[in-house]
């Protein structure tokens, strides 16, 4: 019996056209609950209560920037970032465009702000999508780290990750970079 070293294991990655196809053909139905990172197709955890009401506050409270007409606001839509990745963040601040992004998915051009809200997959969040934004340059990512009552505030986007990252926590307002005027509550978005 020959075992093969996990080292030497070739893994075929699926370009998000093929993502779209298995889609299309019935192999991934509309209600699995599966993004593309890095042209592997992941499982994404359930969502809780918690996370639920945490993405709803958000929602809430980002209604102003909506309003406004400065940005759109997604909530768990995808996003394209290149051949192979399409993660499907919490909530993603898009720059408005007339279709409502009816023929494509936006990509990292048109992302203002993306927020992760982590109730069970803060280390996930942190390690894998996180970077997976700075690598696509879009100019800020939060993460909602529910088990740590804290929002993670990441700036300054590179190939090797977020160049500035600020923790807040109740008590503190935060707002997003290219939106500085739409000034948000930590507590607001905690509960």
């Amino acid at each position: 019996m020959c075992i093969r070293d996990r080292a030497h294991v070739v893994r075929r990655k699926f370009s998000v056209d093929e993502y779209h196809r298995l889609a299309q053909a019935g192999i991934l139905r509309e209600d699995d609950r599966v993004e593309l990172i890095d042209g592997e197709i992941l499982e994404m955890s359930p969502i809780g209560t918690r996370h639920a009401g945490a993405v709803n506050r958000i929602r809430y409270h980002l209604t102003p920037v909506e309003a406004s007409g400065k940005a759109l606001v997604s909530v768990q839509n995808p996003v394209r970032l290149g051949d192979f990745a399409e993660p499907q963040p919490d909530i993603a601040l898009l720059r408005p465009r007339p279709d409502f992004y009816a023929r494509e998915h936006p990509g990292p051009e048109d992302v203002l702000l993306v927020v992760e809200v982590a109730e069970t997959s803060p280390d996930y969040d942190r390690q894998v999508k996180v970077p997976l934004y700075a690598r696509w340059g879009i100019a800020e990512a939060w993460l909602v780290d529910l088990p740590q009552d804290r929002i993670e505030v990441y700036r300054n986007p590179g190939p090797d990750g977020y160049r500035e990252l600020r923790v807040v926590g109740r008590g503190e307002r935060l707002a997003p970079s290219l939106l500085p005027e739409f000034e948000l509550s930590v507590q607001d978005i905690l509960g």
